[in-house]
């Protein structure tokens, strides 16, 4: 049974009431089986318990600040009576602690579900399963402290971005239970984990790699040793700049030789067009085309299309000797060719789909490095006629 205490609980009190570190109940001393739960985190929840024929009996009445302390206090003398007299009490049946696991399930359905792409929504999923869930899972979000959370970016710590990743990715889950009243505000024990110092990876091919790239998917098609719709599809990434995912996904009804363009519907920022230049047209032309498939880059079962594309890039990078160049450099590398060529960061945006100029401005320092290259230049030319003594062009 409760123990009797010397407080009286009143608002006053009940607002006053703190602990340290564990969760803690204080009776009042007027009403034996009347409390309140302190919990760590803040949260305070008024109580009643009471023993009848049946045995002790516990029930939560409702939160502090949601439910009065005299209205709780009135129930509370009703549900005393009712246990007393054996019956069964009246009154909310106890709060069900939201876990890590039910948050996740929650996030997924009602957020990343409803506002991300497919190809998102498994990769949270991925990190949920692999990474987040099998250790956190069962627990209670007021369990989770920095502590749990810094033993998950630990585990991860040979993939630094990986690890990166897990921690966004629980950080978002607790913004949103604060903002769905699961947990009080400023409880994400994300805030205090610092991130793993990162460095963007970049890499461009150079008009010499881009030779040797052009050499080993001729070598590789001459051959028959690599799937040619994946020839093709590595040759048309190389040639827009376009994501990997906007290839795969292009079918034949999204060529619009007449208009001159790509429909691009599932582009990551919506749906955009993307030029078609006489390239990409020689790249199209040589596709082979079945009446029974209306994917571009087809797929080696029969009406499917090719999902991915590492399998058949590994082999072509070894071939053209650019061990360190991922798919998606193809993409940076476009990027790299405009700026050379003289295109303005807005247009290069435009031409990669970016819907923020913050976005085509990684590339703002190449822009500067061409800058740099023509000042020499020029001043090396301009030099030669005033500058005092010999300048050496270039």
């Amino acid at each position: 049974m409760p123990k009797r205490s010397d407080l009286k609980l009143t608002k006053r009190t009940v607002d006053a009431l703190e602990v340290d570190s564990k969760d803690a109940v204080f009776w009042d001393r007027e009403l034996a089986g009347f409390g309140v739960r302190v919990h760590a985190t803040g949260r305070k929840t008024y109580v009643v318990q009471s023993r009848g024929p049946g045995g002790p009996k516990r029930v939560t009445l409702g939160r502090h600040g949601e439910l009065a302390t005299d209205e709780a206090r009135k129930q509370a003398a009703l549900i005393i009576d009712r246990i007393k007299r054996g019956e069964e009490p009246v009154a909310e049946p106890p709060e069900a602690e939201t876990t890590v696991a039910g948050l996740a399930e929650r996030f997924m359905r009602t957020h990343v579900e409803k506002h991300l792409k497919p190809a998102s929504i498994a990769a949270y999923r991925t990190a949920l399963d692999k990474h987040i869930l099998p250790t956190l899972g069962g627990m209670g979000l007021e369990e989770v402290g920095g502590a749990q959370v810094t033993a998950i970016q630990h585990g991860l710590r040979d993939t630094p971005v990986l690890a990166n990743q897990a921690v966004h990715l629980l950080s978002r889950m607790f913004v949103l239970a604060e903002a769905w009243e699961l947990v009080p505000p400023g409880r994400n024990p994300c805030l205090a984990v610092r991130r793993y110092r990162t460095r963007a990876r970049e890499r461009f091919l150079a008009p010499e790699e881009y030779q040797r790239l052009g050499r080993a998917l001729r070598q590789a098609e001459a051959e028959g040793v690599i799937w040619p719709p994946a020839v093709a599809a590595i040759r048309l990434l190389a040639l827009t700049g376009c994501r990997r995912g906007e290839i795969l996904n292009l079918g034949w009804d999204d060529v619009d030789r007449t208009a001159g363009d790509l429909r691009l519907r599932d582009d990551k920022a919506g749906p955009r067009m993307v030029p078609l230049t006489k390239p990409v047209i020689r790249i199209l032309d040589a596709i082979p085309r079945s009446g029974e498939n209306p994917w571009v880059i087809a797929g080696q079962r029969p009406g499917k299309r090719l999902t991915g594309l590492h399998h058949y890039w590994r082999p072509i990078r070894e071939r053209a000797g650019l061990a360190d160049v991922r798919l998606h450099d193809l993409r940076h590398s476009y990027a790299s060719r405009a700026l050379a060529l003289g295109e303005s960061l807005y247009t290069i945006g435009k031409l990669l789909g970016h819907t923020s100029v913050a976005t085509s401005a990684r590339y703002a320092h190449l822009m500067r490095d061409a800058e740099r290259e023509a000042a020499v230049r020029v001043g090396g030319s301009i030099g030669a006629h005033v500058a005092n003594g010999r300048v050496e062009h270039g």
